[in-house]
């Protein structure tokens, strides 16, 4: 496991419950991590981390338009 050491100013008000929410939801969004993988870092279900993404307009979907039309083609 890594750790993470950063200095954040004082001006951004931000907790680190709200960074660690950033953090996984980022990592989730980019596919580095897996959903239950991002909730875990964080410390909250899956079904909340979820919920906590649509904060951040990231979609649990795969909402390409490459996967709609092979998801289309397959029905």
């Amino acid at each position: 496991m890594k750790t993470l050491t950063m200095q954040i100013p004082d001006l951004v008000d931000v907790d680190l419950y709200e960074l660690k929410n950033l953090l996984a939801a980022n990592l989730y969004r980019i596919g580095k991590l897996s959903l239950g993988q991002a909730s875990t870092l964080v410390g909250i279900s899956k079904r909340t981390f979820m919920e906590t993404l649509g904060n951040y307009n990231i979609s649990i979907f795969d909402d390409n338009i490459t996967s709609l039309e092979e998801d289309y083609s397959n029905a």
